[in-house]
């Protein structure tokens, strides 16, 4: 029963040694059995990784969609509300204890 490879997303049936993840051919060490985020080997992947059908119709539909033209008379911002008042202005003096 295949699944999606769980880093590129193409079709596989392994998994990884270490971490478990399902991993195509792609992405399996041939050596270690373990995916190409788990194996420490210094041997390359073999073949060119493939992108997924997915990520290259979304791809291409991103760059089909035109970017928006700005607003030329865009709203103004409203303008920033006065600071609070100070709840102890210099003429007035802060409450000091309560006496007993």
């Amino acid at each position: 029963m295949p699944f999606p490879c769980s880093i590129c997303g193409e079709e596989s049936t392994r998994i990884c040694a270490r971490c478990t993840k399902d991993a195509c051919d792609n992405h399996l060490c041939e050596k270690c059995l373990r995916c190409s985020d788990c194996c420490e080997c210094e041997v390359a992947l073999s073949g060119p990784v493939r992108e997924p059908a997915r990520s290259a119709i979304r791809a291409a539909a991103a760059a089909l969609k035109p970017d928006p033209e700005p607003d030329p008379n865009p709203e103004p911002e409203p303008p920033h509300p006065p600071p609070d008042p100070d709840p102890f202005p210099e003429d007035e003096q802060e409450p000091g204890p309560v006496a007993p």
